[in-house]
């Protein structure tokens, strides 16, 4: 059994079929253990570690850090025996004169260049084993093929060739054998224009594009070197030339050649923010989309955050006025279980447990992990529920398996400074509530004007589930709460 173990890129759920190598968190030479951590990998779904499946020494990294890889190709190998002594090294002389044989059948044993005893390359006498690839020979313009007579272009006789001044076999002898020029191919990378064509004088300038947009460029007469293409790395699209040819190419090539590129940045898109994006444009193309507004004095809110801080049981725990919209949300779905709910196509199905989704901004983009059945817990649980699952998100630690199954969700717009927004649905869900900036502002309150602590609510439904009557009703619950905790959490219970 070989001691060299190729470690793949394993399977990490969810549908997930491959990765980016953020990090190796080690290198080659490097003495591991079994389950030590190999690699930091980024998922559509989160970063994780991957631990490894032997220990051993890392004698090959396969990919280097930035590289996508998909799930089941190699990248990393594993020498699981390195204590074994190594094979011996060949010297330098053994190496100049041996080449290992190609393969069994490759070339016919005993013919130069086939294989020779010991595992050697039988060769000619001062020539050493051929190295360079083989390479093809350039077709003639004419259509006929090219002179079997013709000289390498190093100067070295053919094989098989007659010497020089000798008659080659089964030609006249009075006839002396005559190089062939071979005229080069013509580039293929180049459009013939005009002497007088725009950006005709640009001659050593190669434009970026496909095949198929060379040959429209060359049947529409328009000069690919005077166009800026618009595609990716600055490639020439079909639309570039067909824009050109309608009237436009007098102003693309007005253009700078360097203009494009020198003041863009090209951001790949991969990883959690491509899962996003494919998300977003799912959900908002297939749900339709309603959203309202809540203005909402939350004074007595802020003061019962201050009294819960000043409790003894509560002084390690991190509150924020987001907990008691979550405990808003989460008394309003009791009374309204329609809001939280998937559209099934011939059925709507409505869940008795809320994975309560909160959106999560971290440096790899957006993510919604969500607390599991977070309508059973407590308050207090709640509040530690919701500070390991920020904290875990802002480290991108989450594991993928927080991330899916969510069933209604909070986005916190507010902490930057941000009143109110629409947001889109993460996909599955029928609702999401959006908690805007807490300021003071003038408002009324019991007849006079008071500076008092107010916020905006919005709340994106799908409005197939979920009717205006509906949506409007749940928004209100969860501003009550927020306007009086106490007193709405007696009136209901």
């Amino acid at each position: 059994m070989s001691r060299i173990k190729t470690f793949n890129l394993p399977d990490l759920g969810e549908g997930l079929t491959e990765g980016e190598i953020l990090k190796w968190l080690v290198q080659v030479g490097d003495e591991i253990e079994l389950n030590q951590p190999l690699v930091e990998v980024e998922t559509a779904k989160a970063a994780v570690e991957i631990p490894a499946k032997w220990a051993g020494k890392v004698v090959e990294i396969h990919h280097p850090e930035g590289t996508t890889v998909e799930v089941g190709s190699p990248i990393v190998a594993i020498d699981t025996d390195p204590s074994a002594s190594d094979a011996p090294t060949p010297s330098a002389a053994s190496l100049a004169a041996v080449e290992v044989a190609p393969a069994e059948g490759a070339v016919e044993p005993g013919l130069i260049g086939g294989p020779a005893p010991g595992g050697r390359t039988a060769v000619l006498v001062g020539y050493g084993p051929k190295t360079a690839a083989a390479k093809r020979r350039p077709r003639r313009t004419d259509g006929s093929a090219p002179a079997a007579s013709a000289a390498p272009a190093s100067g070295a006789p053919a094989s098989g060739a007659p010497a020089s001044g000798a008659p080659a076999s089964g030609a006249p002898a009075s006839v002396p054998a005559q190089p062939v020029e071979v005229e080069p191919p013509a580039p293929v990378t180049q459009v013939d224009v005009p002497a007088d064509a725009p950006g005709a004088g640009r001659g050593d300038q190669v434009a970026l594009a496909k095949p198929p947009v060379r040959k429209l460029a060359k049947d529409l007469g328009v000069d690919l070197r005077s166009l800026v293409g618009s595609g990716p790395l600055g490639s020439i699209t079909r639309d570039d030339v067909l824009a050109a040819q309608n009237g436009g190419s007098a102003a693309v090539a007005a253009a700078p050649a360097v203009a494009a590129g020198a003041r863009e940045q090209r951001v790949p898109v991969k990883g959690v923010r491509k899962l996003t994006a494919e998300n977003m444009v799912a959900s908002a193309f297939t749900a339709p989309h309603v959203t309202v507004f809540l203005t909402v004095d939350m004074t007595r809110s802020m003061q019962v955050i201050d009294r819960l801080r000043a409790q003894p049981e509560w002084r390690e725990v991190r509150i924020s006025p987001l907990l008691l919209v979550a405990k808003a949300i989460l008394l309003a779905v009791k009374r309204h279980p329609m809001v939280n709910s998937t559209w099934a196509g011939d059925e709507i199905i409505v869940k008795d447990y809320v994975n309560l989704g909160i959106a999560a901004a971290t440096e790899r983009g957006l993510i919604v992990p969500n607390i599991k059945d977070a309508g059973r817990l407590s308050l207090r649980e709640l509040a530690d529920a919701m500070t390991a699952l920020v904290q875990t998100a802002k480290t991108g630690k989450t594991p993928p398996a927080e991330m899916t199954g969510g069933t209604l969700t909070i986005t916190n717009v507010g902490v930057f400074g941000v009143d109110a927004g629409t947001p889109i649905l993460p996909p599955g869900e029928s609702a999401i509530v959006a908690f805007g900036a807490v300021r003071e502002t003038p408002w009324v309150h019991e007849g006079e004007i008071k500076i008092r602590q107010v916020t905006q609510l919005a709340m994106s439904f799908d409005h197939r589930i979920i009717d205006g009557e509906l949506g409007a009703k749940f928004l209100r619950d969860v501003g009550a709460f927020l306007n009086d905790p106490e007193a709405t959490l007696l009136a209901w219970s």
